[in-house]
């Protein structure tokens, strides 16, 4: 048994045996359904009897407040009795102050640097989603979806939705800026390869796999040093860009306004 319902039992017996003696010095016969009181109404032979106001019985809680038990914060502050005592805190109620609940309202959630969407169940080989999957990796958003646009492969389509996905994620749940994404992965995982009966000529059977994989796409916004990198990019003329940066600025590849035989007009300024 629990301390305070020690403490209850024995106040419920002081309460009843108190009970007893005030009514017996009276001059009232009774029988008492029960050792407990229900609201100072006790049952006299299969008839209530409500006690005067001289003798009614005090609260239930004027009890416990003597004891030093009580649950509550309000009984003792509002009680006439025990006024100057220092109401208790109740073991029930956590103790919150002001600071706390101010914390917890200004509260911000951080703002993710990646993002990712996954597709799975991908029925195609692994290495073939790869092969479309390596072409826009490090690209921007931007410059990815239109370079599968124009891509024939058939896994184009699939690498287009997820990464148009993965976008729509980090704009609406993240708050990141879409103008400012780059496809920092995009990675393909082996799925079930399914066995399936392959007919040949004779009787003769054999089996053929049914491929499946996964594509996952993570993104995140274009630092500082990267933009000011593609600003120098894009002004820089007669360059010859390294893998990265050829990612970085993939409209360089397709150059509107081509210069044809640049190495025999430099020759003629020379001579010149």
């Amino acid at each position: 048994m629990v301390g305070w319902q020690r403490h209850l039992s024995s106040i419920f017996r002081l309460v009843g045996n108190a009970a007893k003696q005030e009514i017996s010095a009276h001059g009232t016969h009774f029988r008492a359904c029960s050792s407990h009181f229900l609201s100072g109404q006790f049952c006299v032979q299969q008839r209530t009897f409500a006690l005067s106001s001289n003798i009614t019985l005090r609260p239930l809680y004027h009890y416990l407040q003597h004891q030093g038990i009580s649950t509550s914060r309000g009984l003792l502050a509002d009680s006439s009795s025990d006024a100057n005592v220092t109401p208790v805190a109740s073991p029930l109620i956590p103790l919150s102050s002001p600071n706390t609940a101010n914390a917890e309202s200004k509260t911000v959630v951080a703002k993710r640097s990646k993002v990712q969407a996954v597709r799975k169940g991908i029925k195609q080989s692994p290495k073939k989603v790869n092969l479309v999957a390596a072409l826009v990796r490090g690209m921007r958003v931007e410059d990815a979806l239109l370079q599968l646009q124009v891509t024939i492969k058939r896994a184009a389509q699939t690498v287009y939705q997820v990464i148009n996905s993965a976008r729509a994620n980090a704009t609406h749940n993240h708050g990141l800026d879409p103008d400012r994404l780059l496809v920092a992965e995009a990675f393909v995982g082996k799925g079930f390869f399914k066995k399936r009966i392959s007919y040949h000529s004779k009787g003769r059977s054999g089996i053929k796999m049914r491929p499946e994989c996964r594509l996952t796409v993570v993104v995140r916004e274009i630092t500082p040093e990267e933009e000011a990198e593609i600003a120098k990019l894009k002004v820089a003329k007669f360059k010859k860009l390294t893998k990265r940066e050829r990612r970085l600025v993939p409209h360089k590849l397709i150059e509107t306004t081509p210069i044809w035989g640049l190495k025999r007009k430099l020759r003629n300024d020379s001579t010149v």
